[in-house]
């Protein structure tokens, strides 16, 4: 399936696993690259040292290609982006943030950038800033999303228009019949998070992934914009929240009820009450644990598939 993704990633199918805080560890990045996919490693979720570990165990476990995401926000990013250096990371996801940045850092050590977006506005940013891919990502994504509310399926035509440089799909993706569809409409690839975490080698609790492989269509929420828009399972905390909310809550309030390491108990400790539960609306098309190889392997014939029948309509 050769195409701009495969080439600039040096993988077999147009496929990024999603670099997730949480779920995206070594095993699941490792298992993803051998699958034929690029896999990546969240660096959101750990501290520096615990990053380099998981690059060095991620590199023992496959010869394949497999890259870092980094949210820029964090305050200890120097010392990240040394480590990706010094371990010899070749591929960096960039996101929550400028991507002027870091990208002519990376790159005058010959590391590959994709910066993710979530509107146009941004999508054409990340090109001035000379990122070699973007990942365009729409509303029904988890975690932290975007504030405009604009789903996937506007948002890629409406950046293939204005940009480039490749684009991979994100945000409600999660079967091979999606993948095909964002690709009819502009995408050079999909990035799957949600999906992903439903498999046997992500680090997601247990109670995480049975919550995901339950959720049904309306279980999940944007919330949040006040401080970062996140997609979250309905349970005891969002329902707090909510009650919150309508008191007319201040920053500082929200901020204080939201407390730290809630996303680590809900997601990585399997807290279903008090923890914050991140997945994307598809999570109500995902309806079993499987390795990551089966759904990788089940994308690309449904996808084939799905092609066919399209090309005799």
């Amino acid at each position: 399936m050769p195409n701009r993704i495969t080439e600039l990633f040096n993988i077999k199918y147009p496929i990024i696993q999603a670099g997730m805080i949480w779920n995206s560890g070594w095993k699941l990045a490792s298992a993803s690259s051998n699958a034929g996919i690029l896999g990546l490693i969240g660096a959101g979720s750990m501290y520096p040292e615990v990053l380099r570990e998981h690059i060095q165990k991620c590199k023992k476990a496959t010869r394949k290609p497999f890259g870092v995401n980094v949210p820029m926000l964090y305050p200890n990013i120097q010392e990240i982006m040394d480590i990706i250096v010094e371990e010899g990371v070749s591929i960096v996801f960039t996101s929550a943030g400028n991507p002027k940045t870091w990208t002519s850092w990376l790159q005058d050590k010959g590391i590959t950038v994709v910066h993710v977006v979530s509107s146009v506005k941004f999508a054409l940013k990340a090109q001035e800033a000379g990122v070699d891919a973007i990942v365009v990502e729409g509303f029904e994504a988890g975690g932290h999303n975007g504030r405009d509310e604009t789903t996937t399926l506007t948002l890629i035509p409406m950046v293939k228009e204005q940009i480039k440089i490749p684009l991979i799909a994100a945000g409600g993706i999660a079967t091979g019949k999606a993948m095909l569809a964002t690709m009819v409409l502009g995408a050079d690839g999909v990035q799957v998070g949600s999906r992903f975490v439903a498999s046997e080698e992500s680090s997601a609790h247990k109670n995480f992934k049975k919550v995901v492989v339950d959720a049904k269509e309306g279980d999940t929420q944007l919330t949040l914009k006040e401080l970062a828009p996140v997609r979250l399972i309905k349970n005891k905390f969002y329902n707090e929240l909510q009650e919150l909310y309508k008191t007319a809550p201040t920053p500082e309030q929200l901020k204080k009820m939201l407390g730290r390491a809630r996303a680590k108990r809900g997601m990585f400790e399997g807290d279903l009450d008090e923890g914050e539960l991140e997945i994307g609306q598809i999570a109500g098309l995902i309806h079993d644990i499987k390795p990551v190889a089966e759904i990788v392997e089940d994308m690309v014939k449904e996808f084939q598939v799905a092609k066919s029948e399209v090309s005799s309509l």
